[in-house]
C-alpha cells in the first residue's frame, strides 16, 4: 500500500526528518506518536506533497509518488485531514464537501450517492448543510474535515492531532468513527495523534518519533505494555 522509505527532509537549512521509513498495509491503522516537534507533521505534509524530501522515496501500491503535486496525490488515492482542520468558514457544510468530491469529477448520481453516505455517518452534518462551516463548533468542523476527505473515496486516509482542541466526548466519538471508516471501508489509515492512549488502543501498528527519527516501533498493544513508552507517552 504505503511505503515511506529513508527519507531525509528539511526547512530550508535545518534537517527535519533523518533517514524515516514506515509502511501502511491494507486495512491498517498506523498510529505515529512523539512530543510535539518530533517530525509527525512534516512527515505527513511530505508524504501528501505539500514538501518534498531532500532524498529517499515514497511509493503508494509500488509507485514512486516523490515528486507528483498533491492534488495528483489526492488522484492517486491519499487524502489528509489536517491539523486544526481548515475548513472553508465562508462556505456551507454542503459546499465544503462538495470540494473534496471536486478532483474526481463524479457523476450526479455518485455524488448524491457519496453525500448520503458522509451524512449516515454524521446526521448532524446533514441537518447543517445549508450551515456556514465556519459558524460550526470545533467538534462539527473536524466532522466536515474529515466527511470532505471522504468524498473523495480515498485509498488510504492520514489524520494528523484530530483530537486536538476537542472536549472528551467528541474525542470519544471522532476515533469510533476512524475505526468504523476502517472496517467497514477497509480504508487504511495513519493517524498522528498526542493522545498517545487512544492512538495505541485503536491502531494495530504504531510507529514513535523524537527528533525527527523512528525511535520504535512494533505492535501497538506490544508497545502500550512497553515501560519505556509507558513511562514517555502513557504517564506511567
Amino acid at each position: 500500500m504505503l511505503e515511506v522509505k529513508n527519507i531525509h527532509a528539511s526547512y530550508g537549512k535545518v534537517h527535519v526528518l533523518h533517514n524515516v521509513s514506515i509502511q501502511v498495509g491494507e486495512q491498517e491503522i498506523v498510529s505515529i506518536i512523539g512530543a510535539n516537534g518530533a517530525g509527525k507533521s512534516t512527515l505527513m505534509r511530505n508524504i501528501m506533497g505539500l514538501y518534498h524530501p531532500r532524498s529517499g522515496d515514497i511509493r503508494m501500491d509500488g509507485e514512486s509518488i516523490l515528486r507528483l503535486k498533491t492534488d495528483q496525490i489526492v488522484k492517486k488515492g491519499i487524502v489528509y485531514v489536517p491539523e486544526g482542520r481548515e475548513v472553508f468558514p465562508d462556505l456551507s457544510v454542503e459546499d465544503n464537501l462538495e470540494m473534496g468530491a471536486f478532483s474526481r469529477r463524479y457523476s450526479a448520481q455518485k455524488y448524491k450517492s457519496l453525500l448520503e453516505e458522509v451524512y449516515e455517518i454524521y446526521p448532524r452534518l446533514k441537518d447543517r448543510r445549508k450551515q456556514l462551516a465556519g459558524s460550526l463548533s470545533g467538534g462539527e468542523q473536524q466532522m466536515v474535515a474529515i466527511a470532505r476527505g471522504l468524498m473523495s473515496e480515498p485509498k488510504l486516509i492520514m489524520f494528523d492531532e484530530p483530537s486536538l482542541g476537542l472536549a472528551p466526548v467528541i474525542v470519544d466519538e471522532m476515533f469510533d468513527v476512524i475505526v468504523r471508516i476502517n472496517r467497514e471501508k477497509k480504508l487504511p489509515v495513519i493517524l498522528v495523534e498526542q493522545n498517545a492512549f487512544a492512538a495505541l488502543s485503536i491502531s494495530n501498528r504504531c510507529y514513535v518519533m523524537e527528533n525527527g527519527v523512528v525511535t520504535a516501533s512494533g505492535d501497538s498493544k506490544v508497545l502500550m505494555n512497553s515501560p519505556e513508552i509507558k513511562k514517555a507517552y502513557l504517564g506511567g
